[in-house]
């Protein structure tokens, strides 16, 4: 017997165990992991599919919590052998997903142990899954949770069914069970909602591509998911399945289970059909569904795939009435003025959207997201890319009634105690094309040194001559667009952004914010944050997100209630002043056509360059509604959307936001309010200096007012009626089509786009800017001549 030194005995030496108590703990540890797997798979046993893949739809409910629709999880699946299926359709998931399956025993040790490692890092347990596991997943357990535990059971189970269950029966239960995207649950079920046709029909390019899409319908439909991911784009979705589908039939040709000469038919996509087939979901309820879900799957109350799976309860924020009432209102408009039949020029491809949020809440309580959710899929109450035009300049005026003008003295970055708050009595020059500066009074240049001319709209100076001074009140109830874009420069384009997202508009949704039109919204946000933006205002400055979606519930109960959060975007006195002034619109400017008997109303019209869309967002106490109007072709996607012009839609001579836009705003919102006391805004309490940014001239001959000659850099803003010294006249250069030499192009008072050598142009941020022709019948479409002097366009 081994004598081990004393010191090894008595020290640390006795805490170490000997090899063979080592081994012994790994045998006994590892015999027990054996003894407990095998236990389990004992007594795991072979589920029933037809009792864990019973159909269940998603219930959604109107706000009084009255049925809606029952949709969205329900199993459209029509079971079928797999003799009616193709084999090119077995082949190809076979070939892409699990190209041993006829000789595995179910399960992929080497992609078990990845995906038990991507989870391990916090990552999900997807990877690793052949298709009997995949099977077993679908159609056998209840559990989709991605947790170890169901990996595990997931694993016994596919084992079992691997060694149970013949080849042919575990792929023809996988193809009737997967899911396809939209609603389609099997592989039947799925070759009608793509291709309109029987299973067996199928030929291999489009099971190719179905093989595709159980990769994940949301990015690789065609037909795209932009309300669950922005990513999931058409174009995007459609790189992604063609790419996919190739590389799914070059491995078919690879394993030998297609030729050549046949793989060589199927070079792009299959055309697939329009993917709207369920009836219950025309009309508004399809947009007011997709919204829901949209909502859900973006906050992570649920997945999309729990969504497929059915059973949930979900209680919207949609009122029934105010709905079908801004559908009617809607509907009434369009019938009685746009006719495409009679002028397919002008009248084809018209779109409306609305949006109406509640200031109280941010409850969306209707949308009009289009003339049917199964024939037009883009819902119009989300985002289009129509730009809105001078309903933007409130944020201009909430910035400088927030931060105030810098002074021109200091640096460009200005704290608020260095700046001067404004008053709506401020004065700012209404003149027509006038030169912009920057907040010190240089004039602003762009990276190719083009000064700015901002126009009005139909070319006209408003204000007092001789440098055409008016209130800010005065501008934004005649909608004066040369006012608000200095006025803009003047506090800062950051501030006005940033009053913009403080209401509640998307960054994402704001372009060209360090050019001088980002004041006069060359921005897209959707109608939805359009109404909450000004529900800010309504609610004296208390921002409350949009939403949609009040409660979820399941089998397990509520799992989702929704909780207000309110923020203070601006104080009640910047906030209410800012609606008084727009109060002025509704009551003798602009936007006349949207008053309502008795009820304070403030709003504002905004048309855009090129008459291109017209809006009308407007608020009561109680309820804050947007209205849009604009063309485009039906089949284009929003990134490649080329919006028509309105001259002479609904045989106007233009549209504008105080014509059709307002008019739909009245008599929706005359009914949506009907029987709720009529509630009166707050008085604002005073706000701001009255300071004077362009003082009048010294004793000189001036221009009179259709006189079309720049006007010479204004001194910066002060409080003091001063002079500024005389200043030279405006000269024609040979690229200045600021002046009145007969080569203006696109200037035309009638609203009619012609013109001369000018090109109409969208508005870029880098050489034109987004007007307004705000309730006047009067538009033009300026020609952006090509270097010295550009001009910011109006509609």
């Amino acid at each position: 017997m081994i004598d081990y030194p004393r010191r090894d005995r008595d020290g640390w030496g006795r805490w170490v165990p000997s090899w063979k108590l080592a081994s012994g703990l790994c045998i006994g540890f590892f015999g027990s992991l054996v003894a407990a797997a095998g236990i389990a798979y004992a007594m795991v046993g072979v589920p029933v599919v037809a009792e864990t893949a019973t159909a269940q739809n998603n219930v959604y409910y109107w706000s009084d919590g009255s049925q809606m629709v029952a949709t969205g999880g329900e199993r459209n699946r029509q079971i079928i052998n797999l003799s009616q299926i193709p084999k090119a359709m077995q082949n190809a998931v076979i070939s892409q997903e699990n190209k041993t399956f006829y000789e595995d025993s179910g399960i992929d040790p080497k992609g078990i142990a990845r995906a038990m490692f991507n989870m391990a890092r916090g990552g999900d347990t997807q990877g690793g899954s052949t298709i009997t596991q995949q099977y077993v997943k679908n159609a056998m357990l209840e559990d989709q949770s991605q947790t170890l535990s169901r990996k595990f059971k997931e694993i016994l189970v596919s084992i079992k069914v691997g060694a149970e269950e013949p080849k042919d029966k575990i792929l023809e239960g996988y193809l009737n069970s997967a899911y396809y995207g939209r609603g389609a649950y099997g592989i039947q079920a799925a070759a009608r909602a793509y291709f309109n046709t029987d299973a067996v029909d199928l030929n291999p390019g489009q099971c190719a591509f179905l093989a595709a899409v159980l990769k994940g319908a949301t990015y690789y439909d065609p037909a795209g998911a932009t309300s669950i991911d922005p990513a999931a784009t058409p174009e995007a979705n459609k790189k992604r399945a063609r790419t996919q589908m190739q590389d799914t039939l070059d491995k078919m040709v690879e394993y030998g289970h297609l030729n050549q000469a046949e793989r060589d038919k199927y070079t792009d996509l299959p055309k697939v059909e329009n993917p709207r087939s369920n009836t219950q979901l025309g009309g508004q309820i399809g947009y007011l569904v997709d919204l829901a879900k949209s909502s859900l799957i973006k906050n992570d109350v649920v997945t999309q795939d729990q969504l497929e799976q059915g059973g949930y309860s979900i209680y919207t924020t949609f009122d029934k009435k105010k709905v079908e009432e801004l559908e009617t209102a809607v509907t009434k408009v369009y019938k009685a003025n746009i006719k495409p039949e009679e002028r397919p020029k002008t009248d084809t491809h018209v779109q409306f959207g609305g949006a109406s949020v509640d200031p109280e809440t941010g409850a969306i309580k209707a949308i009009y997201g289009g003339a049917d959710a199964t024939k037009h899929f883009t819902n119009n109450a989300d985002v289009t890319g129509a730009q809105v035009g001078s309903t933007f300049k409130p944020f201009v005026l909430a910035a400088a009634m927030k931060w105030g003008v810098r002074d021109p003295d200091l640096g460009e970055v200005q704290a608020q105690d260095e700046r001067t708050v404004v008053s709506p009595k401020s004065l700012y020059s209404g003149k027509n094309r006038l030169k912009i500066k920057n907040y010190d009074g240089t004039i602003w240049k762009n990276e190719k040194g083009e000064e700015w001319l901002q126009t009005n709209d139909g070319d006209a100076s408003l204000g007092e001559p001789p440098n055409y001074q008016i209130d800010l009140r005065e501008a934004m109830r005649e909608s004066v667009n040369s006012s608000f874009v200095q006025l803009g420069m003047d506090v800062g384009l950051d501030k006005v952004k940033e009053a913009a997202v403080d209401a509640g508009l998307l960054e994402s949704s704001l372009t060209g914010t360090t050019y001088p039109s980002f004041s006069i919204g060359i921005s897209d946000p959707s109608a939805i944050r359009m109404a909450g933006s000004y529900a800010t205002f309504a609610a004296s400055g208390k921002q409350r997100e949009p939403y949609s979606v009040t409660k979820v519930t399941s089998k397990d109960g509520t799992i989702y209630t929704h909780k207000t959060r309110t923020k203070q975007a601006f104080t009640a006195k910047v906030a209410d002043n800012v609606t008084d002034v727009l109060k002025t619109v509704v009551d003798k400017g602009t936007g006349s056509n949207a008053q309502l008997e008795g009820r304070d109303v403030a709003g504002k019209t905004g048309t855009t360059d090129g008459n291109k869309s017209a809006w009308f967002v407007g608020y009561t106490p109680q309820l804050s509604t947007a209205i849009s109007m604009f063309r485009y072709p039906d089949d284009e996607t929003i990134k490649n959307r080329t919006f028509l012009e309105m001259y002479g839609t609904g045989n106007q001579t233009s549209i504008h936001g105080a014509s059709f836009p307002a008019v739909i705003w009245h008599d929706y919102m005359e009914k949506a309010l009907k029987g709720e006391p009529a509630q009166k805004f707050p008085t604002p309490e005073p706000i701001g200096e009255v300071i004077n940014d362009t003082p009048p001239p010294s004793p000189s001959p001036s221009p009179s007012k259709t006189q079309e000659t720049s006007p010479s850099p204004s001194p910066s803003p002060s409080k003091t009626e001063t002079s500024p010294s005389p200043s030279p006249s405006a000269t024609c250069g040979v690229f200045d089509w600021n002046c009145d030499d007969g080569k203006n192009g696109g200037n035309d008072t009638s609203g009619n786009d012609s013109g001369g050598p000018g090109t109409s142009q969208s508005p870029s941020p880098s050489a034109s800017a987004s007007g307004d022709d705000d309730g006047n019948d009067n538009g033009n479409d300026n020609g952006n001549g090509p270097g010295g002097t550009i001009w910011g366009s109006s509609g």
